[in-house]
């Protein structure tokens, strides 16, 4: 069966996985880059902002590993646009008519809407589902491949806290926020169902990936 895997999920040393205060001016609300600053500085990353360059350590190993295997997103409303998007008929996303995803793309809402074909194979489907409703969607468009859960933290937690995650790589940066929405909320003692690896890396981020054990 595919699995569910999340990649380069940043969060901040008091465990927030973006700011307070969203908007269409500052997505991760007054946190702005800060918690994503090492992705955009790789090999991988750097494209986001246009360029050609970008380091290629231990960092772009990581980065590097989102993409391959996956035939299907999952999402949360707030990754898709800032609050209120529902209300803008004409929103299509942050990324233009080319999103980054190129496969079928789940955004959970409680506003369903018909869905939007975008260039290079992405697809954005509207629904209303619990966690395992919407894998079990996303696992009939993935075609055997394994389902990105793509965030925001709130979408990390409750697939985590409904026990549907399979790999979870979070980047632990060294910075404190303070407030915004956390991804460890009620999830006390997950680390016993996960084998864990910690690795440091010279950019100062801390990669955690959590890899389900069998049982």
């Amino acid at each position: 069966m595919s699995r569910t895997r999340v990649h380069n999920f940043s969060i901040s040393l008091d465990g927030f996985g973006t700011g307070e205060g969203l908007s269409l001016e500052q997505p991760f609300g007054h946190a702005g880059h800060r918690l994503h600053e090492w992705m955009i500085a790789t090999r991988f990353g750097a494209p986001i902002m246009g360029r050609n360059d970008g380091t290629s350590g231990v960092d772009n190993s990581f980065a590097q590993q989102h993409e391959p295997g996956i035939g299907a997103e999952i999402m949360g409303a707030g990754k898709f646009g800032p609050p209120g998007w529902q209300d803008d008929p004409d929103w299509r996303g942050w990324w233009g008519s080319n999103p980054p995803f190129h496969t079928p793309t789940i955004v959970l809402t409680h506003r369903p809407r018909p869905p939007i074909e975008m260039e290079g194979g992405t697809t954005f489907h509207f629904v209303e589902a619990s966690p395992a409703d919407a894998l079990a969607a996303a696992r009939e468009y993935a075609n055997g491949r394994d389902i990105r859960i793509g965030g925001g933290p709130t979408v990390v937690r409750d697939f985590l806290a409904a026990g549907l995650v399979d790999h979870l790589h979070l980047v632990q940066v060294p910075i404190v926020l303070g407030r915004g929405v956390r991804v460890w909320e009620g999830l006390e003692g997950l680390e016993a169902d996960y084998d864990v690896e910690v690795v440091s890396a010279p950019s100062g981020v801390t990669h955690l990936t959590f890899e389900r054990r069998l049982l």
